[in-house]
């Protein structure tokens, strides 16, 4: 996943998203970025303009949540190594010496351990549990670890002054939260959060019934779309992605899916699970933008987003969301309660959206469609 802000002259997202890889706006701030904890086995910072040690580290306690126990963190711009040759505005030596020093002594703190340090990269190790670092924390006056927030939650919630607490672990040499299988065996094992418990109500006959129902759903979806076999589409997104099988069943065509956890609308706060699979996404509200630019989806899908937010914000209003991520040409497909389907195919008229209606027949006692928009099919000048 690349992130950067958004800015008026280099829009590098956009770019990104263009050359059909995954990317959105964002930046550190005072709120968490909206990924979960654990989420990644490494992060990547390269001339990214951000003072890591302003605020106490507050924003090295933010990468050190996203890491994955075990996960690396590399930087490669100055003050690293600031003897190498560097020129930029308003640095001098000793600003950049300051700067190294500090970024190391709260490194020390989080207890990451460094494991390369040539020219203008260095790369930390986040340690793999927190036993070792129990007896280190208050000699190297570390921040506490966080006790009572929910280290997942990161829909505007702000950055703790805290350490990110690890799941307990018995021995020395044992995972927190248990160790992820390797690419691409992790995309059809059975992910820790689910095999661990950490998640209430979620058992692992539902989450491999959830893989084998949306296997056969993205086989409908390529009777209807054409174009997933003619190599057409690349950025595809999934509105509300559940454990991520939708994605986990476009594997076999040449596309990356941003996968979308519904931010507080429900209990089942499945975005976890999503990142210990291989896959990547982000927590949403859609009653509000998406963190991207205009026309940088090739397909979206919609599974229940629609009856998900019937008392929250208006049909309309998601649909012109969608209308501006998608590409000139481009698909939906739209799943929800028939009643839903058929309001938001009123809607998507209004729009001049190509699009038709599907009956399902075979998806249990309630009865469910699908909409599938094919906006490759407009009439020239609508």
């Amino acid at each position: 996943m690349s992130i950067a802000p958004r800015e008026r002259h280099d829009a590098h997202v956009q770019f990104a998203l263009e050359r059909g890889l995954p990317a959105m706006i964002g930046a550190l701030s005072a709120h968490r970025l909206p990924y979960p904890s654990r989420s990644f086995d490494m992060v990547h910072c390269a001339d990214c303009h951000v003072s890591w040690t302003a605020h106490d580290g507050l924003y090295m306690l933010e990468i050190d949540r996203l890491l994955r126990p075990g996960g690396y963190w590399v930087m490669s711009s100055p003050p690293i190594s600031w003897k190498s040759p560097y020129k930029g505005p308003n640095k001098t030596i000793e600003n950049l010496d300051g700067e190294q020093l500090a970024t190391e002594d709260t490194a020390n703190k989080l207890c990451w351990e460094k494991v390369s340090d040539k020219g203008t990269v260095s790369v930390w190790r986040k340690p793999i549990n927190h036993l070792h670092c129990a007896q280190e924390a208050e000699f190297l006056k570390s921040p506490p670890l966080c006790t009572e927030d929910d280290p997942d939650s990161a829909w505007y919630v702000n950055i703790s002054m805290c350490r990110t607490h690890l799941p307990r672990v018995e021995l020395v040499g044992d995972v927190a939260g248990r160790r992820v299988e390797k690419w691409p065996q992790r995309l059809a094992a059975v992910p820790p959060r689910i095999a661990n418990g950490e998640i209430k109500g979620m058992s692992i006959q539902a989450y491999k019934h959830d893989c084998s129902v949306w296997r056969r759903r993205v086989e409908l979806y390529g009777t209807y779309l054409k174009d997933l076999s003619h190599r057409s589409y690349r950025n595809v997104m999934d509105m509300n992605a559940g454990f991520g099988s939708f994605a986990a069943a476009m594997l076999k065509y040449p596309v990356w899916v941003m996968n979308v956890v519904p931010a507080n609308i429900t209990d089942n706060n499945t975005l976890g699970i999503i990142y210990e699979r291989g896959l990547i996404g982000t927590y949403m509200d859609w009653c509000e933008a998406f963190s991207t630019y205009p026309r940088t989806y090739d397909l979206i899908h919609a599974n229940g987003v629609f009856s998900l937010y019937i008392d929250k914000c208006g049909t309309l209003d998601i649909l012109v969301e969608m209308d501006r991520i998608l590409r000139p040409g481009g698909a939906a497909v739209i799943r929800d309660a028939a009643d839903v389907v058929l309001k938001v195919k009123e809607a998507a008229d209004r729009l001049q959206w190509r699009s038709r209606v599907v009956n399902m027949e075979d998806e249990g006692p309630d009865p469910q469609k699908l909409l599938i928009v094919d906006n490759s099919l407009r009439l020239p000048g609508s």
